[in-house]
């Protein structure tokens, strides 16, 4: 899946997660994102790459500027994943545990 190890990737960076928080209150300039960090702005064009490479970001041109909005059809594609698995394992689990607590009844 692709797709859903691109995401992963995207997300696991604490900055790229942040911008993703700044971007789901609306559109914002790529200078606006970079306000509050703490590196060049080069570096931040950077995630804001790995964002759109794994599509939860997409970029639009105005004149000079570049407006970055968020796109959330991979975070719901990962949603689903994850409540697929977990309708997969959740019952296999509570079994385990009803077996382990029986076996530790005396």
């Amino acid at each position: 899946m692709p797709a859903l190890d691109t995401t992963f990737n995207a997300l696991s960076d604490p900055t790229r997660r942040a911008i993703l928080d700044r971007l789901m209150r609306g559109e914002a300039r790529v200078t606006e994102l970079a306000e509050p960090f703490d590196m060049s702005l080069n570096a931040v064009s950077k995630h804001i790459r790995v964002l759109e490479d794994a599509r939860l970001v997409t970029r639009r041109r105005e004149g000079k500027e570049h407006r970055i909005a968020f796109a959330p059809e991979p975070l719901e594609e990962l949603a689903r994943w994850i409540t697929e698995k977990r309708a997969f394992w959740n019952p296999r689990l509570d079994r385990l545990q009803a077996l382990l607590e029986k076996d530790d009844t005396p």
